[in-house]
Parts: structure tokens; C-alpha cells; sequence
């Protein structure tokens, strides 16, 4: 059996014994002992431990990732000075997409209503985490300690750092060569760690899901199904249809191959709903199952799990119309202008931020005059929606790689083409530029 089919049946499973197990603890019926049992052992325990474990896995391999391939892309690109149009194609299309994403997310609440028929009771409770300034989150993208930065996991220090020392590596002559293999070894060393845990996915998604879905259950969806499906609605508008029709259109290129090719991604970002924590996956599929050279995926996809919050920025337009209509307030236009600008520049920003989804939407309600306790009445089903708006994030990631890959004719497509490259595992071939 696949890798796919088995990441995916471990998803189902997952799911299903998680929700026996949620019916089993809230059962009053059930005997002590065994709710007790099923908590504290099999929950809290076993699969919470597999899981973090798991999560752990992914997490260690991002930073020597990132770094690694960053520099690969670098150094072979330096001398031929295309970081600047890449850099720049790669952020407009980034902020694009999250424009489009966050206007889709209005249009369609404001003609849905999620909000219109839910009763506010009570006061609720939610602080939160003041963002930095502008200027700050600008001044602390450039590190002033490399390792410092890898220690905290800080992103974009590592891409800027990592960045200049590739361009560097490029202008350095016979030494830089030197570096530079060494990097290229290190990069499939650590692509073959990739590898190596991939094959153990199967069992972290599995525990990941169970532990969810036991804890949580269905009864949080209920309670605010019209607001949960209308963003499950947009975020899958948006991943199928927005995102191909940006393929198709820019590329020439199949939508439903890159979606065919995105499952096991997908299977990823679903359960550990880290963009992050999703990247060595994210990078390995798209080099060597869509044939994106490294040179450019080395940089669009380590930035876009840092900066692409297009799920995020859909969330927040829909919370944005449900609150408004919880509390009775009746937004403008303008107000509704401030709503996409200010998730749209918000999306470079948040990376410096802890729990960036709420922390945004904070931002954006206090531009809108709208009361950000509201944001206590959608966070029993944000972690659920969370892992859909991971899926969106990492597929807008390989979109706009490939997007920019092509125009920078850097993609293999009888690679992208190719329904078995580097099918759970296989080895890729080598990329070979198309004459210009």
C-alpha cells in the first residue's frame, strides 16, 4: 500500500476512535474506572505522547531545512543575480492570493449571515497577546545572532541569514564550490531524514487525530455550524478553484495533477495544523514531485510558511462579519476596505507573534471598532478549522512556487507531470533547466 493511502486510512481511523472515545469519557453510563482508563491512559497518555513526539520530529528537521536549502538555492543562483525578481514575484503573489482570499471571505459571510442568529449570553472572556510594532517586526526580520535565531526558530532571521551566505558562497570562487557541495550533500542527507519519517506518519497522524477528536468531539461544530461551514466553505473555494485557476492561468500547468500530488502534504498540515511543522514535507514534495528546482523552491517555501496566511486571512474575514452581527454592529465599506488591508499586511507580520490566527484577528477587530472578546465565541471550533486553513496555506506554497518557478524557468515538467516521481520515496532524478 502507498504512503498516501496509508497516511490517509490512519486519518479515518484516527478520527473514528477518537470519537468512540470522546462518547466513551462524556458517557455518564460509562464506569468510573474505565473513563478514568480511557483519559488518563490512552488520551493524556498514549496517544498524546506519540503525537508530540511526533510533532517534535517534524519541528526538528525545519531549521537545518530551511537553512541547508535556502543556502543550496542561494549559492547557485548568486551569480546570475535572479534572487532580486524572485523575491519580489514570490511576495507580490503571496500578498495576492491573501487579498483575494480575505475578499472572497467577506463577500461571501455578508450574503450567509453566520452570526445572525446566534444569542450572546453572558460576557466573554478572551485576552489578548498585544502585537509588535511595525517597525519592529521590520527591524527583527535581520538577525543580529544567526545561531541565536536557529535556537529560538526564528524564520525569517534564518532566511535572511541564510540568504546572504549563499550569495556570499557564490562570489567566494574556489572555496565557495567547495561550500557550496558541502551544503548539496548536506541537503540530501537531510532530505533523506525527511524521508525516513514519512514512513513513520502513519502512526503520528493517527495518535494526533485520536487525541483531538476525543478531547474535542463533534458538539463544538454544532453549536456554531453556520459559522464553521461557512469558512470550511471559502477555505475549500479558495484551495480548489482560486488556486487553480491561478495555476492554470499563469502556468499552463494541471490543476488536478498538483492536487492530486498534495494529498500526502495535505495529510501533514491537517494533522499537526503547523505550517511549520508541515515544511520538510512541503519543500520534498515540491522539488521532487512537482519539479520545482531547489533554487527557487529553497526560498518560496520556507517564506511562505512564514508570511502566506491565506487560511488565516479567510478566518478572519468571516469572524470578522459573525461579530459584527453578534454584537450588532453594522460595518461600511471603508470599514470592510480596512478589514482586507489590514489582514493582508498583517499575514507579513505575524511570524515574530504567538498564536498568530487570534493575534490577527485582535488586530483587525480593533480596526474596525468591533469588541475583541467576540473572538471567545469561535474558539471551540478554531483549532478545527485550523488544520483545514494549514491545508490551504501549504497548497497556496506550492502554487506560488510553481508560478514562479515557471517564469523564472526553473520547473522539470516531465517531472510535474509524472504521477509516480519520487512516489513514497523513490529517488529523484536531476533537474536539467529547459533550453532558452
Amino acid at each position: 500500500m502507498s504512503l498516501t493511502n496509508r497516511i490517509l486510512i490512519a486519518m479515518l481511523a484516527g478520527i473514528l476512535l477518537g470519537s468512540l472515545l470522546s462518547s466513551v469519557i462524556a458517557n455518564n453510563a460509562t464506569p468510573e474506572t474505565l473513563r478514568l482508563f480511557v483519559n488518563d491512559y490512552l488520551v493524556e497518555g498514549l496517544l498524546d505522547v506519540i503525537g508530540r513526539i511526533f510533532v517534535a520530529s517534524l519541528k526538528l528537521l525545519v531549521v537545518p531545512l530551511v537553512f541547508v536549502s535556502l543556502i543550496c538555492g542561494a549559492s547557485s543562483l548568486g551569480g546570475t543575480s535572479r534572487m532580486g525578481p524572485i523575491a519580489g514575484k514570490t511576495l507580490f503573489l503571496y500578498l495576492l492570493t491573501t487579498a483575494l482570499a480575505v475578499s472572497a471571505a467577506l463577500t461571501i459571510a455578508v450574503v450567509v449571515s453566520p452570526g445572525s442568529d446566534v444569542v450572546l449570553g453572558g460576557e466573554a472572556n478572551f485576552q489578548p497577546v498585544e502585537s509588535p510594532p511595525l517597525q519592529d517586526v521590520l527591524v527583527n526580520i535581520f538577525p543580529s545572532n544567526p545561531v541565536q535565531a536557529m535556537a529560538e526558530g526564528k524564520m525569517l532571521q534564518i532566511i535572511v541569514f541564510a540568504l546572504l551566505f549563499g550569495f556570499a558562497i557564490s562570489r567566494a570562487g574556489g572555496p565557495g564550490e567547495r561550500l557550496a557541495s558541502f551544503f548539496r550533500d548536506m541537503d540530501a542527507v537531510v532530505m533523506k531524514m525527511v524521508e525516513i519519517l514519512m514512513h513513520l506518519a502513519p502512526y503520528g497522524v493517527f495518535a494526533l487525530l485520536a487525541k483531538l477528536f476525543a478531547t474535542l468531539g463533534f458538539t463544538a461544530i454544532l453549536d456554531l455550524a453556520t459559522y464553521f461551514f461557512t469558512v470550511l466553505t471559502v477555505l475549500l473555494f479558495h484551495a480548489l478553484v482560486v488556486y487553480s485557476l491561478l495555476l492554470k492561468g499563469m502556468t499552463g500547468l494541471a490543476p488536478r495533477i498538483l492536487l492530486s500530488k498534495m494529498r500526502p502534504v495535505w495529510a501533514f498540515a491537517f494533522s499537526t495544523a503547523s505550517s511549520g511543522a508541515t515544511l520538510p514535507v512541503t519543500l520534498r514534495t515540491v522539488e521532487r514531485r512537482l519539479g520545482v528546482h531547489n533554487s527557487v523552491a529553497g526560498f518560496t517555501v520556507p517564506l511562505g510558511a512564514t508570511i502566506n496566511m491565506d487560511g488565516t486571512a479567510i478566518m478572519q474575514g468571516v469572524a470578522t462579519v459573525f461579530i459584527a452581527e453578534v454584537y450588532g454592529v453594522d460595518l461600511s465599506m471603508t470599514a470592510y476596505l480596512m478589514v482586507v488591508m489590514t489582514a493582508t499586511l498583517a499575514s507579513i507580520g505575524t511570524a515574530a507573534v504567538p498564536g498568530v490566527g487570534l493575534i490577527t484577528l485582535a488586530m483587525v477587530l480593533t480596526q474596525v471598532g468591533l469588541p475583541v472578546e467576540g473572538i471567545a465565541l469561535i474558539i471551540g471550533v478554531d483549532r478545527l478549522l485550523d488544520m483545514v486553513r494549514t491545508a490551504v496555506n501549504v497548497t497556496g506554497d506550492s502554487v506560488v512556487s510553481l508560478v514562479v518557478a515557471t517564469s523564472e524557468k526553473k520547473v522539470d515538467e516531465s517531472v510535474f507531470h509524472d504521477i509516480h516521481a519520487d512516489h513514497d520515496g523513490a529517488e529523484a532524478k536531476e533537474f536539467v533547466p529547459p533550453p532558452v
